[in-house]
């Protein structure tokens, strides 16, 4: 563990390495991951983190670890820098780990951790319509939905 990793009851959030970026960019695999891992949000973000390397930083994408098994078992980060004091950040956990609270986990811990940055005054995330276990995940991490369009909800801390 690294002195920037944020540690819940049941789950490390640490920064992604160049190394495992690369390793789910090329389809190798590691032992240290849930054998649904990576999933396909998980493609994105390390595509994400290659075209900005500040992903890369304390403030940006990270792995969640099952600490019980030390199995990587989804992913949660902020889109960094804040703009105009507003952080957003995305999450996802493997099928195999879903159902056992483990982003709502992931995401107070993240939440909390981005509103202690004075940078931060609010932090936000959406979801689609289509996906309301999201929603109440922001919820129950202390997000409000504030509005939403056809397709996506919009929920803040502020």
């Amino acid at each position: 563990m690294s002195s920037s990793d944020l540690i819940t009851d049941r789950l490390v959030l640490r920064p992604w390495t160049a190394g495992e970026v690369a390793a789910v960019l090329d389809g190798r695999r590691a032992v240290c991951w849930a054998d649904d891992f990576p999933a396909e949000g998980d493609r994105v973000i390390a595509g994400f983190i290659t075209g900005h390397p500040d992903g890369l930083g304390e403030y940006g994408q990270r792995l969640i670890v099952e600490r019980e098994s030390g199995l990587v078992v989804g992913s949660i980060g902020l889109f960094w820098p804040p703009a105009d004091g507003a952080v957003e950040f995305g999450y996802g956990v493997v099928a195999s780990r879903r159902g056992r609270g483990y982003a709502t986990e992931a995401a107070r811990a993240l939440v909390a951790f981005a509103l202690a940055s004075p940078e931060v005054k609010t932090v936000v995330a959406s979801v689609e319509l289509s996906n309301p276990e999201s929603g109440r995940v922001l919820e129950k991490a202390g997000l409000r939905r504030e509005d939403g369009d056809a397709l996506t909800a919009r929920y803040s801390t502020g």
